[in-house]
């Protein structure tokens, strides 16, 4: 009895084992990019040649309905009591939430990712997207209270905050040497596929 009670306990630890190193493997691997920062080398077709900040060659399929948003730089004054913005922040050591940029949403985008999410541009960096309620001005700089579904957040700017506006664009406008910040899908064939790139104007890197 005690033999065949080990004959059965060793099989179905050693499947325990496999399926334990299986999950630890697919935890290690490195996730899979959702945008691609970087400078457009080309346009073939419906295909787009990217050289990403890190210096990776990325090619990406443009979908039949993509989407293209310029992007400009405009200013402070520019943002109002009601306007619809992104705010990407990083936490500061006074525990404020430190603008590295915020962008300017046209109306017709108002709504748009709404929320407040973890953001991939620097470490501990977060993107929100909300109405601004307040603004104040004062001797350490501007803060801005945004609010969103089921939240609020104060958002500090100072004199290095990039300010952005969303405007109209095409495919037309993304020319090699264009700045661009692409969104990524990946395809079961490897490959990757965009439905919104987002182009700089004027020479102008996009700072989210």
């Amino acid at each position: 009895m005690l033999v065949q009670r080990s004959t059965l306990v060793r099989p179905l630890v050693a499947a325990a084992m496999v399926i334990a190193s299986s999950f630890y493997a697919i935890a290690q691997q490195a996730p899979t990019p959702t945008r691609v920062r970087g400078t457009i080398e080309g346009v073939d077709g419906d295909v787009l040649a990217v050289k990403s900040r890190a210096g990776d060659e990325v090619k990406l399929h443009m979908t039949g309905d993509m989407k293209v948003v310029g992007i400009t730089k405009t200013s402070l004054s520019d943002i109002k009591v009601g306007s619809f913005v992104g705010a990407t922040t990083v936490p500061g050591p006074d525990g404020a939430q430190n603008a590295v940029e915020v962008h300017v949403f046209p109306e017709d985008m108002r709504g748009s990712g709404e929320g407040s999410r973890p953001y991939d541009l620097r470490p501990n960096s977060s993107m929100t997207n909300a109405t601004v309620a307040q603004t104040v001005t004062g001797n350490d700089g501007h803060t801005l209270l945004i609010k969103y579904k089921g939240g609020e957040k104060k958002v500090t700017l100072t004199p290095e905050t990039a300010v952005v506006a969303f405007v109209p664009a095409d495919k037309s406008d993304l020319k090699a040497g264009a700045k661009v910040i692409a969104f990524m899908n990946k395809l079961p064939d490897g490959s990757y596929e965009t439905n919104r790139v987002s182009v700089g104007r004027d020479g102008l890197t996009p700072p989210m």
